[in-house]
Formats: structure tokens, sequence, C-alpha cells
């Protein structure tokens, strides 16, 4: 599942201000977060690697939560429906 930039930092934001999800969030997350481009280059790389016609990776748009939710349960869907 990938969220933008933007949507990351607006969760983050969203986190902190939010009394029982402020545990949630920490340093770790925006010293991670820094590093953003390095980690969408290791994923784009490992799905170039890994991604085969029986174990396909999906990558799931999930900038809105609720469609990211409905596409995954469509594309397991899909999958099951597929094989059997």
């Amino acid at each position: 599942m990938h969220i933008d930039a933007d949507e990351q930092l607006d969760r983050f934001t969203a986190r902190e201000k939010t009394p029982y999800k402020k545990y949630r969030i920490g340093a770790e997350d925006y010293r991670n977060r820094a590093r953003r481009a390095d980690y969408v280059t290791a994923v784009n790389e490992m799905v170039a690697r890994t991604s085969t016609s029986l174990a396909p990776w999906h990558l799931i748009p999930a900038n809105d939560k609720r469609y990211a939710r409905v596409a995954v349960l469509r594309t397991v869907c899909g999958a099951l429906r597929k094989a059997l």
C-alpha cells in the first residue's frame, strides 16, 4: 500500500494532535521519513526483483483509506476467483 509524502505528513500531524493516537508517532517516524527516497528506491527494487506471475505484487494506492481497503479486498477476491 502506497501513500504519498504529503499524505504521510498529514497523517503524522493528525496523530500528534489526537490524544489517543499520540503514542503511535515518535522521533523515529520522522527520522525514517527523512529517508523516504531510500525506502521508495528499495521497495521499487524489491517489487521488480520478486514479483512473478505466480506470486505478483499488487501495489495499492492508499491516500484514501476506504478506497485502499476496498482495493485490497477486490485484489484478494480477484486472485481467489482466478485460482479457483
